[in-house]
């Protein structure tokens, strides 16, 4: 469940030949260092070395799970410089975090779309498409975070000249169509797109299910089996607690609070991740995290995730079910106590009050019996 549960140097030494794999052989040939973190304060503090391949400087983070799920790795792009192209037979998602550009996309027919991004903005590289960064700015960097499911691919063919050059187009994943990073269609819970402009402005529908009259929308860019969210809530309120499966990567676009992790079943005191625009959490596998707003604006997060988490026979993903019936998110009425009176603690360092006992209250009119 996760990666801190120790064990003798004895047993351990028995695994140690399945520690590496052809996906950590081939960052390392990248000659660019790994950071095996589930926690970093500010993706733009993260020092990066030159990436000869990409024609930029770059770091890879790795979660506790990445030899089975997916990676992230950080991008820079020296003012008025561009990337060097390149396709691959793995999905990517990126989130722009500093500076303005331009990227271009094509196949192996021709086909080619080339849009404009700045700050804040997100894309899908469809599968196995060329595709090239512009910074267009001459004076300012430009810095991304990509989460790609690299890990999976690299591992299972251990060909990289095969993941890098295979020539062929997914048609389905991209056809060269016209405004392809340009549309976008909306249902109730999830938006159909490849590109989202301005992740802070996006309008959000209200999911009370998740807690503290939050908004949530849903998305797969450029059709992808990775996925993502975008979740809001108001200031003085908290997310309610819930675990799903790994390689969920959370970054923190407004607010600032702090996020609570622990091992179910287990007791001990939960770590502890205080947070603010930038930082990335990387909730381990099956363990339980919650989201708290101390700030005095809506705090908002972005997750590119794996799309592996358990569903229940109708579809739903288990984190979104109370776990009075089944499901992996812990209500409101069966958190401890010390959660309401650190928050109250840390609101009050701000000169602020909980704004959580409506959401208390309404939780308790359809809240479900508590079975033993």
């Amino acid at each position: 469940m996760t990666n801190n549960a120790a064990v003798s140097d004895d047993l351990a030494q028995k695994f140690v030949s399945e520690k590496d794999s052809p996906y950590l052989r081939w960052v390392r040939s990248e000659g660019l260092d790994i950071f095996s973190a589930h926690y970093v304060a500010n993706l733009n503090d993260v020092p990066l070395k030159p990436w000869a391949r990409r024609g930029a400087q770059g770091a890879f983070l790795n979660h506790d799970a990445s030899r089975t799920s997916n990676d992230c790795y950080i991008c820079r792009i020296e003012p008025g410089k561009n990337t060097t192209p390149q396709r691959q037979l793995f999905e990517e998602m990126i989130l722009i975090l500093e500076g303005q550009g331009a990227t271009s996309v094509w196949n192996d027919a021709g086909q080619r779309q080339t849009f404009e991004w700045q700050k804040g903005a997100i894309m899908g590289i469809p599968l196995n498409c060329w595709h090239q960064h512009f910074n267009l700015s001459g004076r300012s960097s430009v810095r991304f975070v990509a989460v790609t499911n690299a890990p999976v691919v690299v591992n299972l063919y251990e060909d990289p000249a095969f993941v890098f050059r295979t020539k062929h187009d997914f048609k389905n994943r991209f056809s060269g169509e016209p405004n392809y990073f340009g549309t976008a269609k909306r249902y109730e819970w999830t938006i159909e797109t490849n590109f989202i402009p301005d992740t802070l402005n996006l309008p959000l529908p209200t999911a009370e299910v998740r807690g503290a009259g939050g908004g949530h929308i849903r998305f797969s860019l450029a059709r992808a089996s990775m996925a993502g969210h975008i979740s809001q809530f108001p200031t003085g309120t908290y997310k309610k607690a819930h675990a799903h499966g790994p390689g969920a990567h959370v970054i923190i676009l407004s607010g600032e609070g702090y996020t609570l992790t622990w091992q179910d079943g287990l007791e001990r005191e939960p770590s502890r991740y205080d947070w603010q625009p930038g930082t990335l959490i990387v909730p381990p596998n099956a363990i339980y995290h919650q989201h708290f707003n101390t700030g005095r604006n809506p705090a908002r997060y972005l997750a590119f995730r794996h799309g592996g988490s358990p569903r229940n026979s109708q579809g739903v993903l288990l984190c979104f079910i109370s776990r009075r019936l089944g499901g992996d998110q812990l209500d409101y009425a069966d958190e401890r106590d010390a959660v309401r009176e650190m928050f109250a603690a840390e609101l009050c360092k701000n000169g602020m009050t909980s704004k959580m006992e409506e959401f208390y209250v309404k939780e308790r009119q359809t809240l479900p019996e508590l079975v033993s």
